[in-house]
């Protein structure tokens, strides 16, 4: 195990969290547990100085040293905020919440500059190219075998065709999160003219439409993988009357194993996984299907780790620990 290592982790304010739920925590208090030394920071306090005679690349942000505890309303304890060239970090964990706009595809243009093994370099997780090149509704489309059928268009007539074929389904955001903007639109529903109007008159981006696949009724089963390898799963159930099944929107996760079709998939979409350096992944199945391959910021450690008594934080450092020692 390498211990000692600077670990820098840009998110949302820390002081918000749940800790009895949040993924990133759970990382930070594995992180901490292995002895290796905390900072926080916001994205909005990135600052990449270039140019000049003589000078080098500078990624900066303003960081703050920090330890954490299990302990409901005093988890952290913050140091003064130093503005700190990331680059003399080890790791950098890019867990800030989506959407995945133009400010967070800038912030990974941005840890480009500092991302790898070495001096003067950081190895971010996740690969920030990666992140960037593996927006979470469209990677899916590359395993087209995996996934149910699915229509990403700005196309209007496209979306009612796709309707009348399959007669109920399922209209999202290419870019949201957290289930926000997510509708099930039945055959007779006339609701959906209005909701493409609302849409397209408010955002320039197109949209996904899946089928309806009623086995979300069973739960939306969210895989955890550390490197491309499955290491264990929730699954996910809809309040009663609601088509989603995320946690934000009353979801109640349960627990859950991996069917031979979960292998299946996992077997498929490692090696990419692997290859990209996205280290920690969360994929979504429904049934039989592969719906979002998660790269961002995912989510269910601490539920993995209540319903299978395992440490999935300590697999995914012992992941990161293995790419730094490798080089």
């Amino acid at each position: 195990m390498t211990s000692g290592l600077d670990v820098a982790v840009q998110m949302d304010p820390l002081e918000g969290i749940d800790i009895n739920g949040d993924s990133t925590f759970a990382m930070m208090l594995e992180a901490q547990a292995r002895g290796h030394r905390l900072f926080v920071y916001e994205v909005n306090t990135m600052a990449l100085l270039e140019g000049g005679h003589g000078t080098s690349t500078q990624l900066t942000a303003r960081v703050r040293p920090v330890q954490v505890r299990r302990e409901k309303g005093n988890h952290a304890t913050f140091g003064d905020a130093v503005r700190s060239n990331l680059g003399d970090m080890d790791v950098i964990l890019m867990r800030q919440d989506p959407p995945f706009d133009m400010a967070y595809i800038t912030a990974t243009h941005l840890l480009e500059h500092v991302h790898g093994v070495g001096p003067g370099r950081a190895l971010v997780v996740n690969d920030p190219r990666s992140v960037r090149d593996a927006p979470e509704k469209l990677l899916v489309t590359h395993y087209p075998e995996l996934m149910p059928p699915t229509l990403v268009t700005w196309d209007t007539d496209e979306i009612r065709a796709f309707r009348h074929r399959w007669k109920d389904i399922i209209v999202k955001p290419l870019f949201g999160n957290g289930g926000s903007g997510v509708f099930r639109i039945r055959e007779d529903d006339q609701n959906l003219n209005a909701l493409l109007e609302m849409h397209f008159a408010r955002s320039r981006e197109p949209l996904m439409i899946q089928r309806y696949e009623a086995a979300v009724r069973q739960g939306d089963k969210r895989i955890i993988l550390a490197d491309g390898v499955p290491i264990g799963a929730i699954n996910r159930v809809p309040a009663e009357g609601e088509a989603r099944s995320n946690m934000h929107v009353g979801g109640v996760a349960t627990p859950v194993k991996l069917t031979p079709r979960d292998q299946e998939i996992c077997e498929a979409i490692g090696p990419m996984l692997r290859d990209r350096g996205l280290i920690f992944v969360g994929i979504d199945v429904i049934g039989n299907w592969l719906t979002e391959i998660n790269v961002t910021s995912p989510t269910g450690l601490q539920e993995l780790a209540r319903f299978d008594g395992t440490n999935p934080a300590a697999t995914l450092w012992d992941c990161i620990e293995a790419r730094l020692t490798a080089g």
